[in-house]
């Protein structure tokens, strides 16, 4: 238990301190075009996703975020007491993450932002991007779960663009987003609508997928096709020391 809390704290730390990082080195450099800091906002961040799940899955699953914890939880694949230790320790994650950009680029530790991210537009974004995320990891871990890293990365990447919040999609990186004062962050007020959306975008994709898995009658249900069955990253079979290459992800 004590190796996947700090995989989850570590990996949150990063992959924060990448949000936030990315998006002050963005919009120093990028002269006021928004679109150019945008763009430098989302490379690192999709990047960096693939990353810290090879590194982290095996050992905790890679969920970095309380919405995939609470979709888990939902399909049963993780217990009450875990899931809430999993997101206390993502939060404390973020939060440091946020820091650690901060002391990187010389500025406050902890700030309090007023980039606004509110109305119908925004929130409608954050169901639309967490309910993704979710359908993505999950459908991936059903089908191909070596292809969960690059989908995330991807989707979350395309997510950037295509929804009006910028994809989110992470109520730990949100709570950790409302204390830097740069492009990437988003007021404290708004913040408890984006994260209501993340957690019913979850659940909604959590049910949906559960839906789509159940074989209908007179066909093999895709699990029993030498595909291993919906479960956390940590224990597919990479978690049991295969490599991306064999089984597992």
């Amino acid at each position: 238990m004590n190796r996947k809390l700090a995989a989850e704290f570590l990996g949150t730390l990063l992959l924060v301190a990448t949000v936030v990082g990315s998006g002050i080195m963005a919009e120093r450099l990028a002269g006021g075009n928004d679109a150019i800091a945008l763009l430098g906002n989302t490379i690192p961040t999709g990047a960096i996703l693939v990353v810290l799940i090879l590194v982290f899955g095996p050992i905790s699953g890679a969920h970095f975020n309380p919405a995939v914890t609470l979709a888990f939880l939902i399909r049963r694949e993780i217990s009450g007491p875990m899931a809430a230790a999993y997101v206390a320790i993502q939060v404390a994650g973020g939060l440091f993450g946020t820091m650690v950009a901060h002391l990187m680029f010389d500025l406050q530790l902890l700030q309090v932002s007023v980039n606004a991210r509110a109305g119908l537009g925004q929130w409608t974004g954050e169901l639309v991007a967490t309910f993704g995320l979710v359908m993505t990891i999950l459908g991936c871990l059903r089908a191909r779960p070596e292809a969960v890293p690059y989908a995330v990365g991807l989707f979350i990447t395309a997510g950037y663009w295509f929804t009006s919040s910028t994809s989110f999609a992470n109520p730990a990186v949100t709570v950790a987003r409302c204390f830097t004062d740069s492009f990437s962050g988003i007021v404290p007020g708004d913040a408890p609508a984006f994260i209501i959306a993340q957690f019913v975008a979850a659940a909604a994709a959590a049910g949906v997928m559960g839906w789509f898995a159940q074989p209908t009658p007179g066909s093999r249900d895709v699990s029993e096709r030498s595909v291993p069955s919906p479960v956390s990253l940590a224990d597919t079979d990479l978690g049991q020391g295969k490599s991306a290459g064999d089984q597992g992800s």
